[in-house]
């Protein structure tokens, strides 16, 4: 069993409330789990209108699958015009 996590820091250039902020990310967070089957949450920065913090997880019988449905994840997150991605960090337990 291999499990893959990342963490994605995000910058929401148009979020001008919380409100704002959580309708983009729970958009984001069903696409993702819909299309990836992943597990997504907010982690960090709850309290800031135009920053978020997401963290994914995948589980799976191989490091490379795990790699690319992660990957994959990414360049749907890359590809919003809503969201700019920050940082990423991804690793495989």
């Amino acid at each position: 069993m291999v499990v893959g996590v990342c963490r994605v820091e995000l910058f929401i250039p148009g979020s001008l409330s919380l409100k704002d902020k959580r309708q983009v990310l729970h958009s984001l967070k069903d696409r993702l789990h819909s299309k990836f089957n992943l597990s997504v949450a907010e982690v960090e920065a709850q309290d800031l209108w135009q920053k978020a913090v997401m963290g994914l997880a995948c589980v799976a019988n191989e490091g490379g699958h795990v790699n690319q449905v992660l990957d994959q994840a990414l360049n749907v997150i890359r590809s919003l015009p809503t969201v700019e991605v920050v940082q990423t960090r991804m690793e495989l337990l």
